[in-house]
């Protein structure tokens, strides 16, 4: 790991960890972070269904901010630099970035990027896991109560595309606990889930390695045997996936139907993005209860952390880490966002009342005031 982290208060020296001030979603995070952001000229946006909160993590001045923007159980999460999706308790959020926006607030200069509200689409609580972009504003996303994955229109709760062939039929009862998406050139490519089951909650017996990984177009188990899987992704030519139960980080060889471990980390992984040589990784520390009891993690780390790992794919080396010390105990998504410093306004913000998006032919005829 290049920065080794110690524990302090203040802003610390290269080797060193910054805390931010007191404040009950308090983190700290290795001091090498804040530069590697501005490098590459991005930010996070991190999703914790617990603390029902979406945080933008950002560089500022020579520290990082954290800001957080309350949802309803937000969970998967759809972004890139001009629209975001938010799977929410019981619909899902369509964001769209107005630059024009951004300049405007405070403090003014500093945010290159601003995300408005425009629909939001009720579902019913049907649990929503990860979600991805298909063709043109087509959403994918995984439907984890109904064993589904499933687009929007504009009349249905949602609607049913796909489901693994051993579930028989589509009812709310989480048969398998279909969790994560990978999508790729507008197709959704791999989905996971934690049990080749078709009876109500009937992963939850063997969920320490009864996990799966399915290729979606065949609808063929292309592995078995794995740990509470999730967060499939296809990344500089390799699939790479979390094995959550383990705390891992792995790439797949569909072919023989294998998996190799590249990173071990200190918490449950759940949620990747890719920048370069970098994935970035949520962990969360998951209680002991009965849905996390019995895997390897629980066994291996009695003491888990929550925050997002940046860990080298090549070397499998950590780099550095945000780690949230009060208030956030588990994260769901992790996405880059190729942004400095964005802003999210929430449904209650005033200055929605004054943000107007027009087609560019109407734009013509605007009259433009200062």
């Amino acid at each position: 790991m290049t920065d080794q982290p110690v524990a302090s208060t203040e802003p610390a020296p290269s080797a060193a960890p910054h805390q931010d001030a007191p404040h009950p979603l308090r983190s700290v995070y290795t001091s090498n972070l804040p530069g590697l952001f501005d490098q590459l000229g991005i930010s996070l946006v991190v999703t914790t269904y617990q603390a029902g909160k979406v945080i933008l993590i950002r560089k500022e001045g020579d520290g990082l901010n954290t800001h957080f923007v309350a949802y309803q159980k937000p969970m998967g999460l759809a972004a890139d630099n001009g629209r975001m999706a938010i799977g929410s308790g019981n619909s899902i959020w369509l964001l769209h970035n107005m630059p024009a926006v951004a300049p405007k607030l405070e403090p003014l200069g500093q945010h290159d990027a601003c995300y408005l509200p425009r629909r939001v689409h009720v579902t019913g609580d049907i649990d929503i896991h990860e979600l991805g972009w298909g063709k043109g504003e087509e959403l994918w996303f995984i439907n984890t109560r109904f064993s589904t994955l499933c687009t929007l229109d504009d009349i249905s709760s949602f609607v049913p595309r796909w489901r693994p062939r051993f579930v028989s039929a589509l009812a709310p009862e989480d048969r398998c606990h279909l969790n994560g998406l990978c999508v790729r050139n507008g197709q959704p490519k791999f989905v996971t889930a934690l049990g080749e089951t078709d009876t109500p909650g009937g992963w939850r017996a063997n969920k320490k390695d009864g996990g799966l990984l399915i290729n979606v177009a065949r609808n063929e188990i292309v592995l078995r045997g794995l740990s509470m899987p999730h967060s499939p992704r296809l990344y500089a030519d390799r699939l790479w996936l979390l094995e959550s139960g383990q705390g891992t980080l792995a790439t797949v060889d569909v072919k023989p139907g294998s998996w190799q471990t590249v990173a071990t980390l200190p918490g449950f992984t759940r949620g990747i993005d890719f920048v370069g040589p970098l994935a970035f990784i949520g962990l969360s520390q998951v209680r002991e209860s009965a849905v996390f009891s019995g895997i390897p993690l629980i066994e291996r780390q009695p003491e888990r952390v929550c925050g997002v790992w940046v860990v080298n794919i090549q070397t499998g080396e950590t780099v550095g880490f945000l780690r949230f010390e009060e208030g956030v105990q588990e994260v769901f998504a992790v996405q880059v966002i190729p942004a400095r410093f964005p802003a999210i306004l929430d449904w209650g913000d005033e200055r929605l009342k004054t943000s107007y998006a027009l087609p560019d032919e109407a734009m013509k005829e605007v009259k433009m005031t200062r």
